[in-house]
């Protein structure tokens, strides 16, 4: 039987993606994967040419089904939580294209980018709670701050499958979109970013991820806002503009 392989990563110009290559086994993530996927963020970091990260999964049924289940219990390391910890907080944006339904660790793994499209009839299923587990800190912070009380109470606490509107309705879903425009919505985002000044994203969204996390103050923000009013491609972005 086909057991797939190890997330890959491919870079083409300035988009890098990392693929899940377990479709058989709904993508799942194997206790080997996250120091994999450590090592495809460390690559593309050290890439200045990288403007964005695709995550997607292969297949077309489900982006992710999370941690292998006979390993959550036998492995009581951090190396998932860090790694998804390290995709939250990576520079530049994050775009989630789930090619399919993601279940248990697959929500989180989607949740730490910046931007989730997902195909109609995608679905979310959290089972911690049905397997006796307290979900650990990290994956419910993730889904408190970014999704609200409410439905991050609903996800874990009930144990309900969401639907796709619904989660194009509580923010899960930044979009949701028939399969076949999956790849194009995804290509429009790789445009957009391509336009702006990669040190503006990249300082933004530091700031965005500190307000809202509680860990941001005006100062901090009043001298990044300062300090882009005095680079020279500002100047240069502006006096093109006037021009015109």
């Amino acid at each position: 039987m086909n057991i797939g392989s190890a997330p890959t990563l491919e870079i083409v110009d300035s988009v890098a993606t990392i693929t899940l290559r377990r479709p058989a086994q709904h993508n799942r993530i194997d206790p080997d994967d996250p120091a994999v996927l450590l090592r495809h963020l460390d690559e593309i970091r050290a890439n200045p040419s990288v403007r964005l990260l695709v995550l997607t999964g292969e297949g077309e049924k489900t982006f992710c089904s999370g941690y292998t289940l006979g390993q959550i219990g036998a492995r009581l390391d951090r190396s998932f939580e860090d790694m998804l910890d390290a995709l939250e907080s990576l520079e530049i944006p994050t775009l989630c294209a789930l090619n399919g339904s993601a279940y248990g660790g697959g929500t989180d793994l989607a949740l730490a980018c910046d931007f989730r499209i997902g195909v109609r009839g995608c679905r979310l299923f959290m089972p911690a709670a049905r397997f006796g587990l307290h979900y650990y800190p990290g994956g419910l912070r993730r889904f408190a701050a970014r999704l609200g009380c409410s439905a991050a109470k609903k996800i874990f606490l009930t144990g309900m499958t969401m639907e796709s509107e619904e989660l194009l309705r509580t923010g899960f879903l930044t979009e949701l979109v028939e399969r076949s425009e999956l790849q194009s919505r995804v290509d429009i985002y790789q445009e957009h970013i391509a336009r702006c000044d990669a040190q503006a994203v990249r300082s933004m969204k530091h700031h965005i991820n500190a307000i809202c996390a509680g860990e941001w103050d005006e100062v901090s923000g009043r001298t990044a806002y300062e300090a882009s009013l005095r680079s020279e491609e500002a100047g240069r972005r502006l006096a093109e503009l006037a021009g015109r």
